[in-house]
């Protein structure tokens, strides 16, 4: 079984409230960018010792391999259900770190993958519960739909936004965001404009109405970021964010942008929206 599991980003994150569980109350619009996905390859081994064995290429973190989302989603989905034993190899495209969800959209391609193959499956509630143990943004790539997400982004409610014939290009300086810690330095508060109702005003009026709260802090901590969307701007976006807590910074061109020369120290994906 070969699975894609592509990135995100998030179309406006504003973080409303501080809970009493450690974690936050967000409002945001998860995307999902199908072009830039991972490759990941889940094999049925009948003979294998190990109930579940992992490997890698391309991007790579020094991590164990008990770490990497891919073997937690097995080992929690053998809690509920019985599974085979299987070899999991992941190739790694998607930055690390980036806002982009990859680590999360391996997890829950993984959830899904295994349960769309073991004899008795969950159905896709009960997998939406199970794929939030295992991250917040997890659940969103059960669906893999644009999504207007509340509470931990968890609270996913399917919505219909065309960004038909748009041009999206993200770029990456390959600084490694700790989440936890912009979430420690930011100052919760309830938005100013409901982003459920403004993101389906016309995306040229989305400058400075649909923000990311993260944004400020992240600037702050690494001013070249804010730079490239800056850039992004001055290229011709009309529209300009960074994704999540960062590091990847995307714009919305109307037509195709000429960005080689501008970012070729950077990571960078672009695509037009089917």
């Amino acid at each position: 079984m070969i699975l894609y599991p592509n990135a995100k980003i998030n179309i406006g994150l504003n973080i409303v409230a501080r809970r009493e569980d450690g974690f936050h109350n967000i409002e945001t619009i998860f995307f999902p960018v199908k072009g830039l996905c991972d490759i990941l390859e889940v094999v049925h081994i009948p003979n294998q010792e190990q109930r579940v064995r992992f490997s890698q290429t391309g991007l790579m973190l020094n991590e164990p391999s008990e770490n990497n989302l891919c073997v937690k989603a097995y080992n929690l989905l053998s809690s509920y259900i019985e599974l085979p034993p299987v070899a999991i190899h992941l190739h790694k495209q998607i930055p690390f770190g980036a806002g982009l969800g990859g680590g999360s959209s391996d997890g829950a391609f993984t959830l899904s993958g295994l349960n769309n193959i073991s004899e008795k499956q969950l159905s896709k509630e009960k997998l939406l519960e199970v794929a939030l143990k295992l991250g917040s943004d997890c659940p969103f790539f059960i669906l893999n739909e644009t999504c207007y997400a509340s509470g931990r982004g968890e609270i996913l409610n399917p919505i219909e936004l065309s960004l038909s014939g748009y041009h999206i290009l993200m770029v990456n300086p390959g600084i490694h965001i700790n989440t936890s810690k912009a979430y420690s330095l930011s100052t919760p508060k309830p938005s100013v404009y409901k982003l459920q109702q403004t993101i389906y005003s016309n995306p040229e009026q989305w400058k400075g109405i649909v923000v990311n709260d993260f944004e400020k802090v992240v600037f702050a901590l690494y001013p070249e970021i804010g730079i490239i969307k800056d850039s992004l701007y001055q290229m011709g976006a009309i529209y300009s964010a960074m994704s999540g807590s960062g590091s990847t910074v995307f714009g919305l061109f109307k037509s195709k942008p000429d960005y080689a020369k501008v970012f070729s120290d950077y990571y960078t994906f672009y695509q037009e929206i089917n």
